[in-house]
């Protein structure tokens, strides 16, 4: 019987090599991806394709209203920033202000579900694509963060509470830069023509190339030697 994995997909460079990370692990691929109000939500477009991709056993997409609560320039009509890694000092490739496109407490919402998903599944693996080499700043994707919630996860469910099985949460990626990142997808056969990074894209889904998340994503092909196959508005 394979070992099935609960991988967190938002279609980006981060999720997608997780998941292929996972895949070559041997698990059965169970995407699971969020329609949660956030203003780029071409990025679910991608995520089904690259769901297809790895030929995961199912692709589910569950709707949260977060414009509800608002809070960020993703689920608020607040401007998304641009050019910030031009403006404010890095440190080891930190942006060293929590931005305004930091959504509350998205990754434990996120992770609460993929949590209740695996357990009706049977599933004791989960996988994030969490970074807190390159990234900006998010306080939800922190090691600390993750060993935290690993260890509710595993008082707050029945499996976990009767021993039949114990919940891990994988984060591949949380050491490595943007650039080891990408050759480690190279490596295993991950087509980032797929993904979508980008927090402020154009209707055809173009990415703007001056979003934090562009600037991480365009960083690291640069580091890695790679050429970006994504056609930028701006870089």
């Amino acid at each position: 019987m394979s070992k099935k994995a609960v991988v967190l997909s938002s279609g980006g460079i981060d999720s997608t090599t997780a998941m292929v990370i996972a895949k070559a692990e041997g698990y059965e691929i169970y995407s699971l991806s969020f329609n949660y109000g956030q203003r780029h939500s071409f990025e679910l477009k991608k995520a089904s394709e690259v769901a297809n991709f790895f030929n995961a056993k199912e692709h589910l997409i569950i709707d949260i209203d977060l414009r509800k609560i608002g809070g960020s320039a993703l689920t608020s009509d607040i401007e998304i920033p641009k050019n910030r890694s031009q403006k404010l000092e890095i440190n080891n490739s930190k942006l060293t202000t929590i931005p305004i496109t930091y959504v509350p407490a998205r990754n434990t919402i996120f992770l609460s579900l993929a949590l209740a998903w695996s357990e009706v599944l049977g599933a004791e693996d989960i996988f994030i694509g969490a970074n807190a080499i390159d990234y900006s700043g998010y306080p939800d994707c922190r090691p600390e963060y993750i060993k935290a919630f690993e260890k509710m996860a595993n008082l707050a469910t029945k499996a976990g509470v009767e021993g039949k099985s114990h919940i891990k949460i994988h984060t591949p990626l949380i050491n490595l830069t943007k650039g080891e990142i990408i050759k480690k997808g190279i490596s295993l056969g991950v087509d980032y023509s797929l993904t979508s990074s980008c927090y402020s894209p154009d209707k055809d889904g173009n990415p703007c190339g001056l979003c934090d998340s562009c600037q991480f994503r365009l960083k690291g092909f640069k580091e890695a030697g790679i050429k970006d196959p994504l056609t930028y508005k701006q870089s």
